[in-house]
């Protein structure tokens, strides 16, 4: 399910809304449509397990309720971990940093060691990414609050790389620090790596974590 894109996602869970007869608020206008809002969807190729949204109801319901009659209409692999009642409408604005795994297989320890170290002491790394309005130079190394290498404890020829990266515009994805590392450091992966978001929420005060963001939010 990593392949598959965002707007695959919200044709899948529309859909589940549908048929679970979750009374979902529509917008207004000529064309009407659920008044679902999603917040920093993870690029197409990278699995997740802390994607959130908001969705408007016409009337109260059960979280527990809604969780499990959308999850038995939802396709295998996306999956409702959680459900909670808003209190307010700040969600996307206490989304701060995500902490992403990049597991690179087959890689020296201590390779990408020295290439976390470089990149971790450089105070600007540029970088460039293929955007909609053409090719943009930005500064990676300024969103990276912290970068951790480690060792994969199933599979030792793994290493990991564990990053809490400041949301700012532009995003700076997974792929953007394998470009920084290469530039800066030097690594090259010999295998395309595997990416997971692994929680998204408020940064720390040592911006060295992030915090569930759902718990101010259900009040």
């Amino acid at each position: 399910m990593r392949f598959a894109s965002h707007r695959d996602f919200q044709r899948s869970l529309e859909r589940a809304l549908r048929r679970a007869e979750v009374p979902v608020a529509m917008s207004a206008g000529f064309s009407p449509h659920p008044r679902i809002s999603y917040a920093n969807s993870a690029p197409t190729g990278a699995a997740s397990h802390a994607e959130y949204l908001e969705v408007a109801v016409t009337e109260p319901c059960d979280p527990a309720k809604v969780r499990a009659e959308v999850s038995a209409f939802l396709p295998q692999g996306f999956d409702l971990v959680r459900v909670v009642v808003a209190t307010d409408r700040d969600l996307p604005t206490r989304l701060q940093a995500s902490v992403w795994h990049i597991e690179l297989q087959g890689e020296c320890l201590s390779e990408v060691s020295s290439a976390v170290a470089s990149f971790l002491a450089a105070d600007e790394v540029m970088v460039s990414r293929m955007m909609k309005d053409g090719i943009r130079r930005f500064d990676a190394r300024a969103a990276v609050a912290a970068l951790r290498v480690g060792v994969s404890e199933t599979d030792l020829g793994c290493v990991i790389l564990s990053a809490v990266v400041r949301h700012q515009a532009p995003a700076v994805r997974p792929d953007d620090i394998l470009s920084a590392l290469r530039e800066q450091g030097g690594l090259v992966p010999a295998a395309p790596p595997r990416v997971t978001r692994m929680a998204q929420g408020p940064l720390s005060s040592d911006a060295q974590s992030v915090s569930d963001p759902l718990v101010e939010v259900a009040g």
